[in-house]
């Protein structure tokens, strides 16, 4: 089966176009359609299987005979800087590599630093607000959401203030890799900004080396597991993916959830009347619209999935947000329901390579949420939302919002 899912498509050859427009702007029924004729499916234009069911991405993401094995994404000695970020990260290892770079992180990432930023989550919340005009409006995304997590992981890494309008640019070049459709331009931006991004991190690691700080960089420079220490190469990847990570998940479920509410006044009500529903509704906001919609394995042997039979080498894309849409799984699966619990959704992945920072994202969201809602009662869409075309990393580059 190969596929661009259109209305009019026959059922028999639904055809899916992972970068289409009109996929893009909202993939769910396509998916649903996809999903209703088989729960894993041949994705020719990708050289793929798509799993598109709860229970069998749930499968895919825990199955250790379906790993994460680093090939070069784009092959040769001029995108090494590219590759080497990857090559050396914990998402893209499988163990024994991925145990001992998780453990050496976690062990570092443990240490308070979740708890630690709490008030800083909430002064940045009342200080964003502060600067934006509820009447002229202001744009949800970069104004608020985007802002927040960026600096908030720059604090947690030990990045200097002056240093943190560095962050955002690299991180949106590199993530940009991720996508389907990309073009040399992509690939040459991306290397670019990993080069640089690398040179950096490893001047700040130096720097805490020389001078060790109450911060994240200081903690993985030290951190130390039976003798076990990350090389150079492997502290710079592992911090820069936790900004990576970190930043886009924040920021796009954030937009994708309050745009979710917007749209939804009854949700959104309920809500502003009950604070005890701001951690279901996060939730449900992950769930709902996640931020991550695929993300791929290999098989390390023949590994049977809904009955069908991958090879040693296939490749499988577990599609999160077709999973988290799921009927058998979730009761009303394709409405928005901040009551809902409990909420056994995957948007942080499951098993082995479940996010280590989703922690410090629920707390950024179950504080960034409320703010928002308390400081603008009458808060409303003052325009159309703009999608980033991207389905990977699924998100809002634009959301006109007005106070009043």
């Amino acid at each position: 089966m190969t596929s661009h899912l259109s209305d009019d498509a026959d059922e028999d050859d639904l055809v899916l176009d992972l970068g289409g427009a009109d996929f893009l702007s909202d993939p769910y029924p396509a998916l649903a359609r996809l999903r209703d004729q088989a729960p894993l499916t041949w994705h020719e234009p990708t050289g793929q299987w798509l799993v598109l069911s709860f229970e069998h991405c749930n499968q895919v993401l825990r199955d250790r005979r379906l790993g994460r094995l680093w090939t070069d994404k784009v092959p040769g000695e001029r995108f090494e800087a590219f590759n080497s970020l990857h090559r050396n990260q914990m998402m893209e290892n499988e163990p024994p590599d991925h145990t001992r770079l998780r453990s050496l992180v976690a062990k570092a990432f443990a240490r308070g630093h979740v708890e630690r930023l709490r008030p800083r989550v909430r002064a940045l919340t009342e200080a964003m607000l502060d600067r934006v005009d509820s009447g002229s409006g202001f744009d949800l995304i970069a104004d608020y959401a985007e802002p927040i997590p960026v600096a908030v992981i720059a604090e947690l890494l030990g990045v200097p203030d002056e240093d943190q309008h560095l962050l955002r640019p690299w991180s949106a070049a590199i993530v940009a890799m991720y996508e389907y459709r990309r073009t040399a331009g992509v690939e040459e931006r991306a290397n670019v900004a990993a080069a640089e991004f690398a040179d950096y991190m490893r001047g700040l690691a130096e720097a805490r080396r020389a001078a060790p700080r109450d911060d994240l960089v200081s903690h993985l420079v030290a951190v130390e597991d039976e003798g076990r220490k990350l090389s150079g190469e492997e502290l710079v990847a592992s911090a820069i993916l936790l900004l990576n990570a970190g930043h886009e998940a924040s920021v796009n479920a954030f937009g994708n959830g309050v745009v979710a509410l917007l749209e939804r006044p009854d949700q959104l009500a309920a809500v502003r009347g009950d604070p005890a529903l701001v951690e279901p509704a996060v939730e449900e906001m992950l769930r709902f619209d996640s931020p991550l919609q695929l993300f791929e394995r290999t098989a390390r042997e023949e590994v049977t999935v809904a009955g069908v039979t991958v090879p040693a080498g296939g490749k499988v894309a577990a599609l999160l947000g077709a999973a988290n849409r799921d009927p058998s799984a979730f009761d009303r699966a394709d409405e928005l329901g901040v009551t809902r619990r409990p909420n056994h959704h995957i948007a942080f992945g499951a098993g082995l390579h479940h996010c280590l920072g989703a922690p410090l994202a629920r707390m950024e969201l179950q504080i960034s949420l409320p703010t928002l809602l308390r400081r603008f009662p009458r808060l409303a869409l003052a325009g159309e939302p703009v999608r980033r075309q991207t389905f990977v990393l699924r998100g809002f580059e634009s959301v006109p919002v007005t106070g009043r």
